[in-house]
């Protein structure tokens, strides 16, 4: 994941969604995950589901800080553009392009701001989901995922 959030693409705003619903498979597939981690009655002896929950946990932080990432370095990059172009615009080029670029780049960065409310979103139903499937195997120090 590592790769995706470096080379990660601010420009097109559907690509970027896209990459970030690459990134949140572990979160959306939280439920499935844990089914298959954390071990029935019948077969938790033959599996450690401590270690399971604490390496799980893990994941999920390090998922969540990437986006975290990604969306602020094109959140920054978006209001970057949109000051540069403020800037084309009060210089006394009220270049139609320019007004026009502008607007569609305040638009990207809404979109952009708007992705930081979902993530919170993913992050407090993961959260749930994992405090209560993992809650007596293992007890994370933080779980503000």
């Amino acid at each position: 994941m590592v790769t995706i959030v470096s080379n990660m693409d601010c420009g097109d705003f559907l690509e970027f969604q896209d990459n970030l619903r690459n990134m949140r498979l572990l979160d959306d597939k939280i439920i499935y995950t844990l089914n298959t981690t954390i071990p029935t009655e019948s077969f938790k002896g033959q599996v450690d589901a401590k270690g399971k929950c604490k390496e799980l946990f893990n994941q999920i932080q390090t998922g969540h800080a990437q986006r975290a990432v990604a969306i602020q370095k094109c959140i920054g990059a978006a209001r970057e553009r949109v000051n540069t172009l403020k800037e084309q615009r009060d210089a006394g080029k009220e270049n139609p392009e320019i007004i026009k670029a502008l607007r569609k780049e305040q638009n990207k960065l809404r979109l952009l701001q708007s992705e930081l409310n979902v993530e919170e979103v993913v992050k407090q139903q993961t959260a749930r989901v994992y405090s209560e499937r993992c809650r007596p195997f293992y007890k994370p120090p933080n779980l503000d995922l």
